[in-house]
């Protein structure tokens, strides 16, 4: 590989670094820490608050993600055509991610539903309480799936990234290798 692409693998690299970090800590420690409170409606707010300063930062992860992403494929794009198992995996890694932000997305959505219903207080942050309404206690579920879901992709992507990496080695000749050489 003769050309570098520095700058734009470390947009990539750093952007779903934060998502990917971002959204498990969020999901451990965030809604893991706000279902302590004493005070129900007391856990869906710090929980909500802290979801919704995260938020610009998550945007600009994913935002960060997609445009190294974008560089990559522009800088690799004869490798991909040339090497179908790379171009396979730049197919899988691309709805991956179109999957993963568009659950990021809709989980802000929801996040924003359960902001709204927080007087209602909750058992933890994508936990309803037996009485919540049917608004907050669908949203809440939803969650609870999605702040697993977004992880899971996410560090699926780490890993066809590290992947795709693997497959910009030269391959050394046959011809050449260590146990020919004896």
């Amino acid at each position: 590989m003769s050309e570098r692409n520095t700058f734009v693998r470390s947009l990539h690299d750093l952007g779903l670094g934060a998502w990917f970090g971002g959204s498990l800590m969020g999901a451990i420690g965030l809604n893991g820490a706000a279902s302590h409170a004493a005070d129900p409606k007391e856990r869906l707010t710090l929980a909500s608050t802290g979801w919704g300063m995260w938020a610009p930062v998550n945007a600009a992860a994913v935002g960060s993600h997609v445009i190294g992403s974008l560089g990559l494929l522009a800088g690799n794009k004869e490798r991909l055509m040339a090497q179908p198992e790379a171009g396979a995996n730049t197919v899988v890694k691309a709805g991956l991610t179109v999957l993963a932000a568009g659950l990021t997305a809709y989980s802000g959505m929801l996040g924003t539903k359960v902001a709204k219903k927080a007087d209602e207080g909750g058992l933890g942050a994508t936990e309803p309480t037996p009485g919540a309404s049917t608004k907050l206690s669908a949203a809440q579920k939803q969650l609870k799936a999605l702040q697993w879901a977004v992880p899971v992709l996410t560090g699926t992507l780490v890993v066809l990234a590290a992947q795709q990496g693997e497959q910009q080695r030269e391959v050394e000749p046959v011809a050449t290798r260590w146990w020919s050489r004896r």
